[in-house]
Parts: C-alpha cells; structure tokens; sequence
C-alpha cells in the first residue's frame, strides 16, 4: 500500500505504484512515474518529466529532474529515466536530458551516488557504478558498467569512464578514461590496472593478466607508437574481450577532439585528432 507522508506534496499527474513510500515534505513534481517499493525519505524534490523504475531509495535534499543547465535548452520536454535498485544520497542533483543531447539522462540500475554527487544533462549511466561524495559530471558524460570514481573528481563533458575503471579522488578528467585501468592526479594519468574491480565483477585470471601487459605496453614501455603497440597486443591477445574493449577506447578516443571520443558527436566538430596523441591505427591486412 502506497504511504505519503501528509506534508508531502504530489501533482495529479504523477503515477506512483502501490508500494512506493513518501516521506515528509518531499514534493513530486508533474509526469513523474514511480515503480514499486521506491522510497523517498524525506525533503526530496523530483521536479519533472522523470520516470524511477523499482526500488530506488531516495534520501533527504536530494533533487532530481531538474531543469538542464544548458544555455540552449528551451523548455521542450526533455527527461531523466533511472533503472532499478539505484541509492541516491543527501543533496545529490540530477539534471533531465537537452534536445540537443538526444532528449535523455539515463541512469542504470544499482548504483550509488554518495552525498552531492551532480549529474549534469544528457549523461549516460550503466549498472553498478559507485560514484563518491561531491563528484562532478558535466553534461553529456558517459559512465559504462562496474566504475568507480572517488570523491571530488571532475569531468568534462562528453567524457567517456570506461568499465571497471577507478578514477581518483580529486581527479580532473578532461579525457575519456580507458577501461580496466587507475587513473588519478589532475589532469589524470594513469596509473596502472584495476586488478581489484575485475576480480570483483569475475574477470578471470587470464584475462586480467592480458589487461596488465596491455597496460604496461602501451603506458610503461618506451619505444613505438600506440598506434603499432595496439596492433601488436590484438595480434598476442586475440578474442580477449577486456583487451579488445581497452583498445577500442584508446582507438575512439583518438578520433574523437582533444582525447574524447563523445565529443565528435558536435555538429561544429570534425573527426580529427587533437591533443589526444594517439594515431589511429591501420589494420594490419590494409
């Protein structure tokens, strides 16, 4: 049986399903859906347009759904949709999507965004990410499956946080971060494999020891380009699929402007190669 607080405040136009819990003082704002047994705890504020799948927990001043911060956003409906299973802490924000952007933020399901965590419009969340206290994702950033980011850390928008990643406290992130590795510092750099969250999400052996040569090719050994070391470790590590997802990152990257693969998407940007120093590489058979 739904419970709502009688403080609570909730627009006719909100569909909440028959498990949801309401606490004081938390207003839902219009075409907001609720899946079963979400829980608002208290003062939480969903403004708009935002649809919650099931079991979602939502805890006091967090707002979400809110107006895009964007310049060029005029008013069309635009929205924010989250998975399932997602814990969102004190004064985390989330903003809805931009036409621009495609229309939609996106979260996935089961993941945790500490206290003041912001995530900015047209962002892309997978699953079972972890996001610490204060960290900030600009507009557009993409955060695939299983990363880690600690607290304070910034990106800048159309980032790429590649799977099983783990980004450092207070790291500055002007550039998509590969998958598997540590990156930390500001600006970012990385630093070496995450043996620890590849374990963790049943990676096996074998191929958490091919990540750790790929690794140490291409960031710790002199001699050669990227671009030949790429072809090199595909040719010593073939259908191993976290080497071949570390790969294509660092490919997309390179083609994208100043090492951020989403930022080609810009109509204003040409798919060229600045700043990101990594050569495409030919196939070995051209």
């Amino acid at each position: 049986m739904t419970r709502i607080h009688p403080t609570a405040i909730i627009d006719p136009t909100a569909e909440l399903a028959s498990t949801v819990e309401v606490g004081p003082w938390c207003v839902v704002g219009p075409n907001v859906t609720l899946g079963e047994h979400c829980v608002l705890r208290s003062h939480v504020i969903i403004e708009s347009h935002t649809r919650l799948g099931e079991g979602n927990q939502l805890f006091p001043f967090s707002a979400i759904g809110g107006t895009p911060q964007d310049r060029k956003y005029r008013g069309e409906p635009t929205w924010l949709q989250l998975g399932d299973g997602n814990h969102i802490r004190e004064h985390v924000t989330m903003h809805r999507g931009t036409a621009n952007g495609g229309g939609t933020t996106s979260i996935g399901n089961r993941n945790l965004f500490m206290v003041g965590v912001h995530v900015a419009h047209d962002c892309q969340l997978e699953d079972e990410i972890t996001i610490a206290n204060e960290v900030m994702l600009a507009g557009h950033v993409h955060v695939q499956t299983g990363a880690n980011i600690g607290g304070g850390a910034a990106f800048h928008h159309f980032v790429t946080v590649g799977s099983c990643a783990l980004v450092g406290g207070f790291a500055r992130c002007s550039k998509d971060i590969p998958p598997f590795l540590i990156v930390e510092g500001m600006p970012a750099q990385v630093r070496g494999h995450n043996h620890v969250q590849m374990t963790r999400r049943g990676y096996s052996p074998s191929d958490i020891e091919a990540v750790k040569q790929v690794y140490r090719k291409i960031f710790r050994e002199t001699g050669g380009t990227v671009a030949e070391k790429i072809i090199e470790l595909r040719l010593e590590f073939p259908n191993v699929v976290p080497v071949e997802l570390l790969c294509d990152s660092l490919i997309a990257s390179a083609k994208g402007v100043h090492g951020r693969a989403l930022e080609a998407q810009r109509a204003d940007n040409k798919l060229t190669s600045h700043g990101s120093g990594i050569p495409i590489p030919q196939d070995p058979g051209s």
